[in-house]
């Protein structure tokens, strides 16, 4: 597959990039992901510049250099902290407390709520918080005309209000 901006090198590098809540996915050969701003690789993770930018605090205290290794494929928690990688599936687990504490420093929760931030504010009505994502569900089944789903979560949203 060529690159799909120049047109004249064979693209190397799938890039997905967001903008106006628009996702959009470009081939891109090596000289023009650089010009992009990505690295061809050997270069600096994104996950690895996280690390750096917090600092001593939880960088050493979550994944250290002398820490665990995984069990399946020996990635060591320094390796993580240099690359900002994972070496497999298993590291996941292997490192899940570190993660979490390092998910919940930066993102200030360590639990995936979905594309639209969604408050978990203690006293939001769980009722209301699925009505609200039910809504949400509707308007994108809408705009991308899946119907069906649409005509589904309609009757699920119907079904909740009568409750109330």
């Amino acid at each position: 597959m060529d690159c799909e901006n120049c047109g004249e090198r064979k693209a190397k590098i799938t890039l997905t990039e967001i903008e106006n809540n628009e996702m959009r996915t470009l081939n891109l050969c090596s000289t023009c992901a650089t010009l992009k701003g990505v690295s061809a690789g050997g270069g600096s993770a994104p996950m690895a510049d996280l690390l750096a930018h917090l600092g001593g605090t939880a960088g050493d205290t979550l994944f250290d250099e002398a820490g665990e290794a995984c069990e399946y494929c020996g990635t060591g928690a320094g390796d993580f902290r240099k690359s900002g990688r994972l070496g497999c599936p298993q590291c996941y687990a292997q490192f899940h407390r570190q993660l979490r504490a390092l998910l919940r420093r930066v993102h200030g929760s360590s639990q995936h709520m979905g594309k639209v931030y969604v408050s978990t504010a203690l006293d939001a009505d769980p009722e209301q918080v699925r009505l609200s994502t039910l809504r949400r569900r509707l308007e994108r089944a809408v705009e991308i005309e899946d119907f069906e789903s649409a005509a589904d979560l309609r009757d699920a949203i119907h079904a909740l209000t009568e409750v109330s």
